[in-house]
């Protein structure tokens, strides 16, 4: 999840939140898609023995075990494939953070599988916004919120990391909206 578009004005700032509903989500799906595909019709034409498959020969295939396997493999890729394909759909993790300071509210809302998850909070509670910056193999650049009394509350989520430009402006304007120090910069 990422920030798509900020609307801030003077009392209210409104972050987008962008969901699965991503290029790179898609093209993993359709790779898995693909794949799992590719599966079936081979575990079919080692059962058949007719070549569903142009490129190769899997009519030559034992059906027990290799076909079989195949099947099996076909089956969990195409599970896989609809999780996928439902998550992108309904474009589970889009959403919004909504800091209103005339109702002394942060908002922050997400679409689940099933359901909008919904987090609602006074801005009092808010102590701090930090910025999380880990690198490596697998890094983390995200916005959250050191709240009192709770664990903090991520505002960016897993996806593409965001420059880090952009997450210190992000930051620092969220911490001067709320009045707030910023922490995790040094």
């Amino acid at each position: 999840m990422t920030i798509q578009a900020t609307s801030h004005s003077n009392q209210q700032i409104l972050q987008a939140i962008q969901g699965s509903r991503r290029n790179s989500n898609v093209a993993i799906a359709l790779i898995t898609s693909l794949g799992s595909i590719g599966f079936l019709l081979a575990s079919a034409s080692s059962y058949w023995h007719l070549d569903l498959l142009p490129a190769s020969h899997p009519s030559q295939l034992l059906f027990v075990p290799q076909g079989l396997v195949m099947g099996l493999y076909g089956i969990a890729g195409s599970l896989l494939t609809v999780y996928f394909w439902v998550g992108i759909v309904l474009d589970v993790g889009a959403g919004e953070n909504c800091f209103n300071q005339d109702s002394g509210r942060l908002t922050v809302r997400r679409r689940g599988f099933r359901q909008w998850i919904q987090v609602d909070l006074p801005l009092d509670d808010i102590q701090a916004v930090k910025v999380d910056i880990r690198e490596g193999l697998n890094p983390r650049r995200r916005l959250a919120l050191k709240l009192r009394g709770r664990r903090d509350l991520p505002l960016t989520g897993v996806g593409q990391p965001m420059a880090l430009a952009e997450l210190e402006a992000s930051g620092a304007r969220l911490a001067s909206f709320l009045n707030v120090p910023l922490q995790g910069l040094s």
